[in-house]
């Protein structure tokens, strides 16, 4: 194993480290919390659900 694929098997343990890590949860947290905020507004424009 030489030099080159060594450091190209560090860069993308980095990434893999950097989606799994940072990414994945900061867009499924994004996601739920737009999803929850939609859902707010709605609520705002059209009224609870069952509510008089």
């Amino acid at each position: 194993m030489n030099q080159h694929q060594s450091t190209e098997k560090m860069t993308e343990l980095k990434g893999f480290l950097f989606l799994t890590v940072v990414l994945a949860p900061v867009v499924s947290i994004a996601l739920v919390g737009g999803y929850g905020l939609a859902i707010w507004i709605y609520q705002i424009l059209a009224g609870h659900p069952g509510g008089s």
